[in-house]
């Protein structure tokens, strides 16, 4: 059987600039929040490998973009670095990222891959975060300044914008489970960071909007669809309840212009409501996105508590619901996640039914595995045949669904090049192409990026 996808599909691959550019202290770039928490604490890293290098892109682009066209790339997805184009956050514009993002937009539509640009990627600027980051509404603020100085600047060539990945990351990593910086554990505070960061991707839209360029702007969202134990409704109340938390209170702000009731209600039970004004609600309603990005790696699966929470611990999320896991379900033990592939059709349908088959994207989906080596051929190569196995499982169930009516416009795997991966360093390698951090960054392509390439050529693969 043959899967085949539109000839206008966007076949290409996903990284970020924190996570691949390295020369985090040259040409004027100030430090992130990464940067500081590696100061502060190298300890929380794996391996204690930092963010300064990460994988040399800042001098390699060129070879990468030829890298991209050898494996068979037509768009990719990266971030400007807020602290490398405005390094103090606010003020003045840094003539060097300014140069370097426009080499790399240009080298990129000169070999035929059409660039799509994130703005913000967890990199808070230490300066901004010094100020509060985003429980600070003049925060909000600068980024929407920050965000208005892109388009300005690159709007002319780059046409596919996007404000946040994966927003949610942050409130749940940094505000509640002391996973990243600032390692704050209070759900309200959590809260008031959503809430902001949603007045912030509204005024970024607003201020594209305004410019006419001719472009589509739109957010990226890890959905990550919360499946009940069973059919009873205390299980379907835990996982309605974890959908709302995890999934809606992104996605029906930018895509319905307000919050889900249901999650209102909660947040007031639990005196956890924002700060906030009429004025904001009304950007946040009058501004929705052109087009969706869906990041997709894992389902959550849930059932009704078991026990009620100690009336001392402070009031989590996990508080409403218990995680659950299904027996002999299928993982990558790798990064600990459950490998589910029908999970992408269940969310292509969701948003088809419930949010007005918005056009969509897959933004991010694919396969951390440690110890890669293991997999090299006597050419030197790395032969990531489960990669391939991957991507193809997760695309059947894709096509399904664009079948059935679903407005998916391409799909981008996570990622072009095996890159630092936040706390995780590089544990897990995802990349199309092997990082030889040994061998001076030496690039080579893995398997899956030659089999990528044909997927690409052919508008699909056969079974």
């Amino acid at each position: 059987m043959k899967y085949e996808f539109p000839k206008d599909f966007w076949w290409g691959s996903a990284a970020s600039g924190p996570q691949t550019e390295g020369a985090a202290d040259v040409d004027g770039r100030k430090p992130s929040i990464w940067d500081h928490w590696y100061q502060e604490e190298p300890g929380r890293f794996f391996n204690n490998v930092g963010p300064t290098n990460t994988s040399n892109f800042y001098y390699q682009y060129k070879e990468d973009i030829q890298l991209m066209k050898e494996t068979g790339h037509n768009s990719f997805r990266t971030s400007i670095q807020w602290s490398r184009l405005i390094p103090d956050g606010i003020g003045e514009v840094n003539p060097k990222a300014v140069e370097f993002y426009n080499n790399v937009i240009d080298e990129m539509l000169a070999n035929g891959v059409e660039p799509f640009m994130n703005l913000y990627h967890f990199d808070m600027p230490m300066s901004m975060q010094e100020l509060g980051g985003w429980e600070n509404r003049e925060v909000v603020s600068a980024y929407a300044t920050f965000a208005k100085t892109c388009f300005e600047l690159f709007g002319d060539k780059v046409k596919h914008w996007f404000t946040f990945n994966e927003p949610i990351v942050p409130v749940e990593a940094g505000y509640l489970y002391d996973m990243h910086y600032p390692n704050v554990v209070d759900f309200k505070r959590a809260a008031q960071v959503a809430y902001h960061t949603t007045v912030a991707h509204a005024l970024a839209v607003k201020e594209y909007h305004a410019l006419n360029q001719d472009g589509e702007i739109g957010i990226i969202l890890n959905l990550t669809p919360s499946y009940p134990r069973s059919q009873n409704p205390a299980d379907l109340r835990a996982s309605h309840i974890a959908d709302l938390i995890f999934n809606r209170s992104f996605l029906d702000p930018v895509t319905k212009g307000e919050f889900p009731a249901d999650l209102v209600a909660i947040l007031k039970e639990h005196d956890a409501v924002p700060v906030h004004t009429e004025e904001d609600l009304a950007v946040i309603k009058h501004n929705i996105i052109d087009i969706l990005g869906v990041n997709y790696y894992q389902p959550r699966r849930v059932k009704a508590k078991e026990y009620a929470a100690h009336p001392d611990a402070p009031f989590m999320p996990e508080h409403l619901f218990d995680n659950y896991e299904m027996p002999y379900r299928k993982m990558n033990p790798y990064r600990g996640w459950e490998i589910f592939e029908k999970a992408i059709y269940d969310i292509a349908i969701n948003l088809r039914d419930n949010y007005g088959n918005i056009p969509f994207f897959i933004s991010e989906n694919g396969m951390g595995v440690e110890g890669e080596d293991r997999y090299r051929t006597s050419e030197g190569s790395i032969d990531d045949h489960y990669r391939i196995a991957f991507i193809k499982d997760h695309l059947r169930w894709l096509h399904k669904a664009m079948d059935e009516g679903a407005n998916c416009k391409g799909y981008h795997l996570w990622t072009f090049m095996d890159c630092w991966s936040w706390a995780n360093a590089y544990k897990n390698r995802y990349g199309l192409v092997e990082v030889n951090l040994d061998d001076n960054y030496k690039r080579t392509i893995k398997s899956s990026g030659r089999w990528y390439k044909e997927l690409s050529e052919n508008h699909g693969f056969e079974v």
